[in-house]
């Protein structure tokens, strides 16, 4: 599991094709990767991946033909610029949401504009998952946990502060790049929820105990 949170950004050092998977090279002097061990996972861009090779300097990762048609990991290229997270230990802090690094969707910024100091951007994700964004509720774009301020259609708006522009590599987005979306756990579980003809659960049983 993840928070959202990044904790560095890394570069692409790499990328070689194996057999139609990809191994990928990452290379960040944001993190200690000494004391990490083989098999960690880590999420780049918002992506759970296991490190199957560690370096002083970053670590290589394996990437499968399903991961490449889910995600935009395979528009990725040497020099690419990525976020970066560790999997979370028990007793950390949970500063974002939970994250499973398991992605939904790709979605398109298709809009930027300034709001004062921070970046306004607009991104379209397809019409099937819209129904899991709302106003004020969670969703994990790269990797990084972001609150929706507002939501139209199957579009949604993010408001970018600095420092969040300034950590991860959200300062590098314009109209037409592709992201990663992992919509909130909590959205797809009351889905589940709702969707179980079973009499006990319904959407007023949800909204009267606070879950909707």
């Amino acid at each position: 599991m993840f928070t959202g949170i990044i904790k560095a950004k890394g570069t692409i050092t790499a990328l070689e094709a194996r057999g139609g998977d990809v191994r990928l090279s990452v290379s960040s002097a944001g993190l200690p990767w000494g004391d990490y061990d083989l098999g960690e996972s880590i999420a780049v861009n918002g992506v759970c991946l296991t490190a199957v090779a560690l370096r002083d300097d970053g670590f290589d990762t394996d990437v499968s033909v399903e991961t490449l048609d889910v995600t935009a990991l395979g528009a990725l290229a040497a020099g690419s610029r990525v976020n970066l997270e560790p999997a979370i230990s028990l007793g950390e802090r949970l500063g974002g949401h939970l994250v499973s690094g398991h992605v939904d969707c790709k979605g398109v910024v298709s809009s930027r504009t300034s709001d004062a100091r921070s970046i306004r951007l607009a991104i379209e994700i397809p019409e099937e998952y819209s129904r899991y964004v709302s106003r004020k509720g969670s969703v994990c774009v790269d990797g990084v946990s972001l609150t929706i301020n507002e939501v139209s259609g199957n579009h949604f708006e993010l408001n970018i502060i600095p420092h969040t522009a300034e950590v991860t590599i959200i300062d590098r987005y314009a109209v037409g790049t592709v992201v990663n979306i992992e919509v909130d756990l909590l959205a797809r579980y009351i889905e589940r929820l709702i969707s179980k003809d079973d009499g006990d659960i319904s959407l007023d049983f949800l909204k009267a105990h606070g879950y909707a």
